[in-house]
């Protein structure tokens, strides 16, 4: 069935399909359409602890899909153990101009040089609120900086959003490695990010609320930057490691969008974040549990990631290539 689906999908530029499929899961979360997905897509439990949390099965869905949180109920229906929305950015912000999303299909990869497009702080807060009794799953929250907010002053929008919605979500992802804002992964380096982090950690001190806070880091970070961007993260107390973001690399691609800038998905990913899953499992060496995110496409891939060291893993591409019933069938294989 889902072929068929896929076939009529890309046949629509890639934004506008994407969309349209974001809308359907908004109406998945309304009765008896919810009945139906949940039968169709529920898995036995597979339950997970992490950061404090009970998962009920270790398959998430990666920010970037639901950026405003409008689906979260629908989207709970396709069997994730959580769903991560985002990225949500302090003020609303058009993102990068289109077209800004490239299918690379001979690949199963993706090219997004989306720039955290959303409607801001309040809107997401509003649309989770409407939800909090709702939801069936763990839900986190992807932050990140706006635009034309100053590396120096990055601190502020974390902790703007850190206190926004630490009282709505149950994780906070801190997002410094998307490569479609500029200067952002700059916040990967040691002394911007002891800067970061050690601000959000004092943020976090006697807050009413306190969530578990991940940092997501990228892909392309050398042995040395690793060390640096791992060695901060454990030092400031922040509870976990998302691995990774999307790649600026394009070895061995086929597609004509090969060359588009923007951050790379899919298949392509897989081996260049098993490779960082690995080194970051033998640095963090048990202190923090690992979320690993890139080039998942197959039970198979999950499956190994998870015997890799990974806690839990999260999709996305694959669900475009391989359509919502890969959720089930991840969870089953395990």
């Amino acid at each position: 069935m889902y072929k068929l689906i896929r076939s009529l999908l890309f046949q629509l530029e890639p934004e506008t399909a994407h969309h349209l499929t974001l809308r359907m899961m908004r109406i998945g979360g309304i009765q008896p359409i919810y009945a139906l997905l949940q039968m169709l897509y529920s898995a036995l439990p597979k339950p997970v602890e992490a950061f404090g949390l009970t998962f009920k099965n270790p398959v998430g869905l990666a920010a970037g899909y639901d950026k405003d949180g409008i689906a979260v109920r629908g989207l709970s229906t396709l069997g994730f153990g959580h769903i991560e929305v985002g990225t949500v950015t302090p003020r609303p912000q058009p993102g990068n101009p289109k077209p800004r999303v490239f299918r690379l299909v001979e690949d199963e990869a993706v090219i997004n040089r989306m720039g955290f497009p959303g409607k801001g702080a309040d809107n997401v807060s509003h649309q989770l609120l409407e939800v909090s009794s709702q939801r069936s799953v763990i839900c986190g929250l992807n932050l990140g900086k706006n635009k034309d907010t100053p590396l120096e002053d990055a601190a502020n929008d974390y902790i703007m959003l850190m206190q926004t919605f630490a009282p709505l979500a149950d994780y906070l992802t801190i997002n410094i490695s998307s490569p479609n804002t500029v200067g952002l992964r700059r916040l990967q380096g040691r002394e911007m990010l002891e800067t970061l982090l050690g601000a959000v950690a004092n943020g976090r001190v006697g807050a009413q609320h306190a969530v578990p806070l991940l940092v997501k880091l990228a892909p392309d970070l050398i042995d040395e930057e690793l060390d640096d961007a791992v060695g901060v993260i454990l030092d400031t107390g922040m509870d976990g490691i998302i691995a990774t973001n999307t790649t600026l690399a394009r070895e061995g691609l086929r597609s004509r969008h090969r060359e588009e800038t923007g951050g790379l998905s899919g298949s392509p990913l897989r081996a260049q974040s098993e490779a960082m899953l690995e080194k970051i499992v033998r640095r963090v060496d048990g202190r923090v549990p690992i979320v690993s995110v890139g080039g998942i496409m197959s039970p198979e891939d999950a499956k190994r990631r998870l015997d890799m060291g990974a806690t839990l893993v999260q999709i996305y591409t694959g669900l475009i290539y391989r359509g919502p019933g890969l959720v089930k069938s991840i969870i089953n294989s395990l």
